[in-house]
């Protein structure tokens, strides 16, 4: 029986993930540090994670792994008369509480629900920085050979523009026949 090595790419999506889990701040020197792969290879499999989207980057030389998407098991909570409260979880968990119970529960998880609102807060901010950076970088590719040719273009008017003034001064009066007869073939 042979064990496959896994590849360099699947070898740094499992760093990716572990680091992140571990509140790390996943960066390429990071894993550099943390796996001892060379960068020219950790940069090419990185942006193969990231064009298949395994990966996101949140910045520059910042990755996070794509978010975890499986559903979530139901979950229901149940008011019945006289303030008791009953709460399912899935097929798995059914648990009925008193009212001092409900508000004891309630006491308790107030600050996990707070944690956990900021931290998807801060996931959701890093997505779409991710995004918005990701069409950023696609607009200035596209914008850099327009910007060449708009100041090709400005250059052009305005040699049009010197051309036009030095004919109106004419420049030309009072030289050679020769010297006209060759700028006008030139």
């Amino acid at each position: 029986m042979t064990n496959a090595k896994p590849s360099v790419v699947q070898t740094i999506l499992e760093a990716v993930k572990d680091l992140h889990a571990q509140e790390q701040i996943v960066t390429r020197e990071t894993l550099h540090e943390h796996l001892g792969i060379n960068y020219g290879p950790l940069d090419n499999a990185l942006s193969v994670l990231v064009e298949n989207g395994d990966i996101m980057r949140v910045q520059r030389g910042v990755y996070i792994p794509r978010p975890d998407t499986r559903p979530n098991r139901p979950m229901t909570k149940t008011i019945i008369p006289g303030g008791w409260v009953k709460i399912e979880i899935g097929d798995d968990y059914a648990i009925s509480l008193s009212p001092a119970e409900s508000r004891a529960l309630g006491e308790l998880t107030a600050g996990a629900g707070q944690q956990f609102a900021a931290v998807e807060l801060g996931h959701h901010a890093a997505i779409m920085a991710s995004i918005l950076n990701q069409r950023l970088l696609k607009l200035e590719r596209l914008s850099s050979p327009l910007e060449n040719s708009l100041a090709l273009v400005a250059r052009i008017k305005a040699l049009e523009e010197e051309v036009k003034r030095l004919s109106e001064r004419k420049i030309f009066k009072g030289k050679s026949k020769r010297a006209e007869a060759d700028i006008a073939g030139a």
